[in-house]
Parts: structure tokens; sequence; C-alpha cells
């Protein structure tokens, strides 16, 4: 009779070690010389008119905070254990009390639908298909409501002003959609200085241009399966989650009050939500110790340590050697991550120092303006498959057999922030 080890092992779910056969057979036609996360950048790059790609890879400044987060992660050296046998390996992964296959969802991302045709169904729809879980953003183009309908979406990222009554009208409406957790964002208390978007001249709203519509008509397979095909079967694309309200249009004059107010967002704004919300509240955008040890006080059940993928505050930490000394401060509340995660080793490094799950962002969008679905499910799959490569490098079973002793962490003594 097998024994218990041997049964958990041929039931875990496996990845073929790095892009296996049937990943390539699955693998979109445009994504085919798609072989790591890094790879859908430049499909993306081709396909997208130039100030949207821009856009959604921008980073605030001169991009140290954004540089940071790779080089971060590069940084930390692995110290694998040999010999350990392992046949299966499992991904399995539990955060507030529910199951996932993999210990990544999608970060969330604004204007998705911008670049990719439905772009917060489609992501969200993806990540319920892999057996995990894509964040909603407030800055989207699809209403909530349908998102939640539609992709079974339950996790929205929220960006509130400092208006008690806009904040608690807004949580109701979240709470209305179906969604149990709601994921409040605070370090965008003004947006950050994006100088390539004033270089193309992308702004919200809209405005249209020569150069906008020339970039538009020389990327014809955006042009028509995104642009075109979204004005025929949804309109106009608003602002659908900024406020109580629907937003106005992506082309609209004045988006003051949408935008507004977010710079007096307070603390008391936040536990007002807190003792509000019936679900799980999280805190995203968290690299402050003190501000870990805040959001325990006031009951938060998560917090979600990011620098924004370095398009806010340039010259901010990045998440990964944010992460360790937060997670002393965070006591029982549930930490995340994301900023920075581009491969399996990235999930991995983040997980041993004290992550629970990680999020990824630019790269799964990429893979759905090229792909759509089919294409974030590939981007997924090739994480998925080098996580499992590098678990059986490392000689560990199970995601949490991921230790700090497998690490070996840079000398930070010299450096200053």
């Amino acid at each position: 009779m097998p024994s218990q080890t041997e049964v958990n092992e041929a039931s875990a779910p496996r990845f073929e070690p790095a892009v296996s056969k049937r990943m390539k057979a699955s693998a979109p036609r445009r994504l085919r010389r798609a072989f790591s996360l890094d790879d859908f950048e430049a499909a993306a790059r081709r396909h997208l008119p130039k100030p949207i790609f821009d856009y959604v890879a921008g980073t605030a400044e001169s991009g140290r905070s954004h540089s940071a987060n790779l080089s971060d992660f590069a940084a930390i050296g692995f110290v694998p254990n040999s010999l350990r046998g392992h046949i299966g390996r499992s991904q399995k992964t539990v955060i507030f009390g529910k199951e996932y296959d993999r210990p990544f969802g999608i970060a969330p991302m604004g204007l998705s639908a911008l670049a990719a045709y439905d772009g917060d169904v489609v992501l969200a729809q993806a990540a319920a298909d892999c057996g995990t879980l894509a964040m909603m953003s407030a800055t989207s183009l699809t209403s909530l409501e349908r998102v939640a309908e539609q992709a079974q979406s339950r996790w929205f990222q929220a960006y509130f002003p400092g208006d008690e009554e806009r904040v608690l009208g807004m949580t109701d409406r979240i709470a209305r959609a179906g969604f149990d957790t709601l994921v409040i964002t605070v370090d965008v208390a003004v947006n950050g200085n994006r100088e390539t978007d004033l270089r193309n001249g992308f702004a919200t709203p809209l405005k249209p241009t020569p150069k906008l519509a020339w970039q538009g008509a020389t990327h014809p397979a955006w042009l028509l399966g995104t642009a075109f095909k979204t004005l025929r079967t949804h309109g106009m694309p608003h602002f659908e989650n900024l406020d109580v309200d629907r937003g106005p249009p992506i082309l609209a004059r004045d988006l003051v009050r949408s935008f507004s107010g977010r710079e007096q967002l307070r603390w008391d704004h936040v536990e007002a939500a807190r003792a509000r919300w019936k679900g799980n509240f999280v805190l995203k955008g968290v690299l402050s110790p003190k501000d870990a040890e805040r959001a325990r006080a006031i009951g938060c059940d998560g917090i979600i340590v990011s620098n924004h993928g370095g398009r806010q505050l340039d010259g901010a930490v990045s998440a990964i050697s944010a992460l360790p000394k937060v997670v002393e401060a965070a006591g029982d509340m549930t930490v995340m991550l994301d900023s920075g995660v581009r491969r399996g080793t990235d999930v991995l490094k983040a997980l041993a120092l004290g992550a629970q799950f990680v999020f990824v962002g630019r790269p799964m969008l990429y893979a759905a303006a090229v792909a759509g679905k089919p294409g974030v499910r590939y981007a997924m799959d090739i994480l998925s498959a080098e996580i499992d490569r590098n678990m059986a490098l490392l000689g560990i079973g199970d995601l949490s057999e991921m230790t700090r002793d497998l690490l070996v962490m840079p000398d930070t003594s010299r450096r200053s922030f």
C-alpha cells in the first residue's frame, strides 16, 4: 500500500519543467516564441500603440524604484538542498481560508480594457481558469458589477478620497457587487511623475491628436481587435469604479472629482471603511514597518508590500528589500507582495522572506493585449512551470519548505535609501 506521502505526491498538480511540449502546443500563435514573462513585453510593444504601451510599461521619473525591484530580486542567492527525491511538487497556497492552485495572482492594473479587449474580464476569467485570482483595479473601464458577475472576481482594489461619505458609499457598492476582499491602495496621494506619458501626450482624459490617430492606424490589430471592438460592443469606455456613481468617459474634459481628494486620505478614513466592511480588509502599498503596525492595530486582515511597480515615488525602496522588516511588524496579518516579480525564482524568494502570496502585473496585461485569455493562461503556466523546476532544483516538494535558510541575502550595509 502506498504511503500518504506517495499519495499526496501523486495527486499534486504537476507543472512540467520550463515550457513543455504540452504548453508549446497550447500557446497562442502570436506567442509561440514567448518562453518567459519578459518575452510578453516585446510582443506587446509590437502590438500596442506606443502611448498605450508606454503607459503600461512606464515608471516614475528616472525609474530607480522600478530598476531596484528587479535588481534586488536578482541580488538574492539560493543555497539548494540536494538528493531530496521529491516526485511530485505542490504549489497550493491558502490565504484568507481559501486554497489556490498557485502562489501568485494578477495585480490590479488601470485602463486594462484600453490595452486588451475587455481586459478586466479577461484577466479575472483567466486567473479563475488557472485556479487563482485577479484583483480588479479602481481605474478600470469596466463596471465592477459586470466583472463580479461574469468573471467571479472577488478582490477589488480601491482608490479612496479623503471624504468619509464617499469612502463609505463606495465600500457599500463594492460589497453589494459580491466582492469579499477590499484592498485600499495607500501610496497614491497624487499620481507619480510619469514623464514618458507627458512626452507621448498621453493623459486621462485622452485627447485625440494626429499622433495618437497615426499610432492607432499603424497598429491595426489593436485598432480593430480592441478599440473598434470595444466601441461596437460596449460603447465609449467610462471610468466606472472611482466613485459611487458612474464616472466620466475616457474622452471627457473633466475628471477632477473622480480623481480628486486622495491626498486628504487619512487613517481615520481607513478605520471607517474597516468598520463598515465585513469581509477581508487589506492595505496595498505598505513599505514601512510602522504602517504595518498601524494597519494591524486598526484590524486589517492583510497588507501588500509594494512600491506600485516603480510608478509612484521614484527612489522608494523595492518591495522585496522592505519585506522582511514589514513581516516582523505584521504579526498575524496576511502579508503579500507585488512589484518586480518576473520569474519563478522571484516568487520563491518572496515566499522565503515571509510573503504568503505574490501578485504579478504588467506581463499578464501584455499577454492579454496580444492574445486575450489564452495568452494570460499561457503566461501563468510559464511562471508555474518555472516555480516547479526551481522547487525541484532547491530540493523542496511543498512551498512551506521554502524558508530563509535556502537564501543568501546581499550585503546591504553600504546601501542607503
